[in-house]
């Protein structure tokens, strides 16, 4: 109550000050004609000397004076009617008054409502910190969170073929739930089709099987698919996971990422800046990490109260220094057709004699930014199936394809 009390003296006070100002106009002080009126008797006298030392004829001069006597007149007809308040509209004065204090006050108000945080009470560091680790302590459980997010898988264009062996896929790894290799098939496909919950739960009996003997790839494709399951969110089992990797290679930036996003899930955006300052400064320019980091940590730098200015992505791939150099001659459309001939140079290549994931990656943004949003969906589907058996290819992809605006 008492940070509404003050902020409402504050901006009172000032819209009072300025209806005062507006109210009184120029009272006490000499209006706008008088001070015409001094400075037009002197340019009088100033015309008198120029025209005794000859700077100016007696004809130019006279007509000077003429002009200068005019204007004499009319400030002085001014100052007749205008008074000491110079002709201002008592009226308007009080008008804008009102409208000013209205302007200040309201505005203020609505402000901080749209931007600040009206309903949460002012709490001390450590309070804050308390109530971090108690949403942290309390968040639900991934099942519980799928179950909440759980959509319908979106529809793959695939042929009958491949969706009966799907359900033959899925009948044997029922039917023999610790086959290795059945297990890693079903997560691979359970993905690429976007049934994420199907392909967790795969890619968890496949950490179950391998015990002591997972790998790190198995536990980062295990969190890759758990928050994507959970639609973005680091339950606790996944945070635990994460901790299992980060045991193993303390700069695993992946898991990193995701820690990073569950500081700034659960009310410590000092931990999420810090984390994805580091991976940022780190690099590549290209990590399929580096794109969801430059889209958050500013908001988390300001949440935080840092002073932050996001660095420019100076190592992302583009044309060369005499391509740039070329198109630096070119008019716009030129310059957009010679995109798209790169582009399509590109498409070409991948297609007859294929390419790395960076590229294939690299086209789906290209289309993105052509907004040719049908191309661009037409290699990210392709791209899917090129790199089906690799997770970090896919991860690669999926990242381009949430940049191009094809998985909102």
């Amino acid at each position: 109550m008492s940070f509404w009390i003050i902020t409402a003296a504050l901006a009172l006070g000032v819209s009072l000050l300025m209806a005062i100002a507006l109210l009184r106009g120029r009272t006490g002080a000499a209006p706008p004609a008088a001070y015409d009126l001094k400075v037009y008797r002197a340019q009088l006298v100033e015309v008198d000397k120029d025209m005794a030392r000859g700077v100016i004829n007696a004809e130019d001069g006279a007509r000077t004076k003429a002009e200068i006597a005019r204007r004499i007149l009319a400030a002085d007809a001014q100052l007749r009617t205008g008074g000491e308040t110079g002709g201002q509209p008592a009226a308007a004065g009080k008008l804008l008054a009102v409208a000013t204090s209205v302007f200040i006050v309201g505005g203020a108000f609505i402000l901080y409502n749209h931007l600040g945080a009206p309903h949460v009470p002012d709490l001390a560091l450590k309070d804050r910190l308390a109530l971090a680790d108690d949403i942290r302590r309390n968040r639900p459980s991934q099942e519980e969170v799928e179950a909440r997010t759980a959509t319908a898988a979106p529809d793959a264009e695939i042929s009958e073929e491949y969706k009966q062996l799907m359900t033959q896929l899925r009948a044997a790894v029922v039917e023999r739930p610790n086959d290795l290799q059945g297990q890693r098939l079903l997560a691979r496909n359970e993905a690429a089709l976007g049934n994420f919950v199907a392909a967790r739960k795969a890619q968890t009996e496949i950490v179950r099987i391998l015990g002591d003997a997972v790998r790190m790839e198995d536990l980062v494709d295990l969190a890759d698919l758990m928050v994507l399951s959970a639609g973005g969110f680091v339950s606790p089992e996944t945070e635990r996971v994460l901790g299992q990797i980060l045991q193993r290679d303390g700069q695993n930036p992946i898991a990193r990422y995701y820690m990073g996003l569950m500081f700034a899930q659960v009310g410590r955006p000092d931990g999420a800046f810090r984390t994805w300052s580091a991976l940022l400064q780190e690099g590549p320019a290209d990590a399929p990490w580096i794109t969801p980091i430059r889209g958050q940590i500013e908001t988390a730098a300001r949440q935080a109260g840092i002073r932050y200015e996001l660095p420019p992505l100076n190592d992302a791939p583009g044309p060369d220094a005499d391509q740039v150099r070329a198109a630096q001659d070119l008019s716009a459309e030129e310059r957009t057709e010679m995109i798209r001939g790169m582009v399509a140079g590109l498409a070409d290549r991948l297609a007859t004699d294929g390419g790395t994931p960076e590229e294939w990656a690299r086209l789906i943004n290209a289309y993105g930014v052509l907004e040719e949003v049908a191309q661009a969906q037409a290699i990210y589907k392709e791209a899917l199936q090129v790199f089906a058996a690799s997770p970090e290819a896919l991860r690669l992809i999926e990242a381009a394809a949430e940049n191009a605006g094809l998985r909102q």
